[in-house]
């Protein structure tokens, strides 16, 4: 028998993942936003990481990391309950399912806080992730960064116990 592949665990925030957290959100930005973006957009995004503001974000949101072997693979905020101020994962992990893990936890931690809807500004590249849970585009948006603007889409879904007692999806 073949031996199984160890699974990525979920773990809080802490501030000293800042630095491994703002290489992943470089990479990901990097490397897998190509097609979407151009590389000056992308140079103007990841610089994000080098922002004071960027710690401030991850500490004051509810932040999950998820790790194998202690080392950090992508993690997602959870801003005021309701809204994904970040979500990346490391493009050597991309695809197998560590984006879904983050995701799905944030879900049920929002559901279990009695938030009844997300949203999430997206990226072109992650918008069919998103679709693909539910998420519906509400508007488009320009971001500035420096000299550089960014398209994204604002995206939200319904979440929570709905009316008749069962659960939103």
């Amino acid at each position: 028998m073949g031996q199984s592949l160890p699974k990525p665990g979920l773990r809080p925030f802490l501030p000293a993942d800042v630095p491994l957290l703002a290489e992943i959100f470089r990479a990901s930005i990097e490397e897998m936003t190509g097609e979407d973006y151009s590389e000056a957009q992308r140079e103007a995004w990841a610089s994000k990481a080098d922002d004071e503001s960027f710690a401030k974000r991850l500490s004051e949101a509810l932040t999950l990391v998820a790790t194998m072997d202690g080392s950090p693979l992508g993690f997602i905020a959870l801003k005021d309950n309701t809204h994904i101020d970040f979500f990346f994962v490391h493009p050597a992990v991309a695809g197998q399912g560590v984006g879904t893990m983050l995701y799905e936890a944030i879900e049920k931690l929002a559901t279990a806080r009695a938030a009844t809807r997300l949203t999430a500004d997206v990226s072109d590249t992650a918008l069919g992730f998103f679709q693909k849970r539910g998420f519906q585009p509400q508007r488009r948006n320009t971001v500035t960064i420096g000299d550089e603007w960014l398209a994204n889409t604002t995206m939200d879904k319904p979440i929570g116990p709905a009316k008749n007692g069962t659960v939103a999806s």
